[in-house]
């Protein structure tokens, strides 16, 4: 069986001209670029307006919604980038598809961060022109980037996490600024996104920290220096007066060797976190207790053999 060798061409053998040649091509050939994306586009028009800038097909999809295609027979650049936008802006769209002969990396990653957070489709398809022996060119088209349902929730997990940094951050000005007021122990702390925040206990590694979750919220002594070993001698010679640190604390305590972890701790929970809208008694218990916590723990870190 004589089997050809696929040998690719120049785009600008096959067409010369951009504008000229290429785009009209595909205005009439759209059926070449359906069966790549699975689309059915058509009514395509050439060279539709969107302020000083010129869009280079406006198609339909299989609703009637407005497609914008915007075409560059190179290597993508910021400034096609920039106009796909605001083209979708422009004609009101949801759908965009930017052809390139050659896609950059870092394009290809801002077409996958649109698809994942927003509520459009945005694809990135890669132009090529190919023939076997002495065939006619024959165009190839690749989609790089498409929208999936993958992506959909790549984007709300995402939208998510940064939902809960904020509400964390603003938990913690708000818990800061609140205990301001009431004891020096969180000094030259600021606001995080993180589930925690720490102020030192007066030994590397030891510190009492503030941790809060959805609806549950603690304040901790957390010891976690860089040798097992020691972090456990730290905890048991304070587990040796649990009854005198209880008793100066007023109430019983969550004391958490965890044998199987590097660290260990011992706690305090308090009802509320930062999904729940009691934030201030939250803050309130917290600070309280934090403040009982440090007091009846305060002569026995002092008293610790490292």
């Amino acid at each position: 069986m004589n089997v050809g060798k696929l040998q690719r061409v120049s785009l600008r053998e096959v067409w010369p001209n951009e504008a000229y040649d290429f785009t009209p091509w595909l205005q009439e050939n759209l059926d070449v670029l359906n069966e790549v994306l699975g689309l059915s586009l058509g009514g395509a028009e050439r060279e539709q307006a969107a302020g000083s800038f010129s869009l280079d097909l406006l198609a339909e999809d299989a609703l009637g919604n407005p497609v914008i295609i915007e075409n560059q027979l190179e290597r993508s650049d910021h400034d096609h980038l920039g106009k796909l936008l605001t083209y979708l802006v422009a004609f009101d769209a949801s759908t965009a598809i930017w052809i390139v002969a050659e896609p950059r990396p870092e394009h290809v990653a801002a077409v996958q961060w649109l698809n994942e957070a927003s509520s459009g489709s945005f694809y990135l398809v890669m132009v090529e022109a190919v023939c076997i022996g002495d065939s006619a060119p024959a165009p190839l088209l690749t989609e790089i980037v498409g929208p999936s349902e993958e992506a959909r929730e790549v984007g709300e997990t995402k939208r998510g996490l940064s939902e809960r940094q904020y509400l964390r951050y603003q938990f913690w000005g708000e818990l800061l600024e609140r205990s301001s007021t009431r004891t020096d122990l969180p000094a030259n702390i600021s606001p995080a996104n993180g589930s925690w925040i720490s102020t030192g206990a007066g030994i590397s590694g030891v510190g009492f920290n503030y941790v809060t979750t959805k609806q549950k919220s603690r304040s901790e002594l957390w010891i976690n220096r860089k040798d097992q070993a020691e972090n456990k001698s730290i905890f048991d010679q304070l587990y040796i007066h649990k009854e005198a640190i209880e008793n100066a604390f007023g109430a019983g305590l969550d004391w958490q060797r965890m044998d199987s972890n590097r660290a260990s701790r011992i706690a305090y929970y308090v009802d509320g976190g930062y999904r729940e809208d009691n934030w201030e008694e939250t803050h309130d218990a917290m600070i309280d207790v934090m403040i009982r916590l440090e007091a009846a723990l305060r002569p026995y870190i002092d008293l610790l053999e490292i």
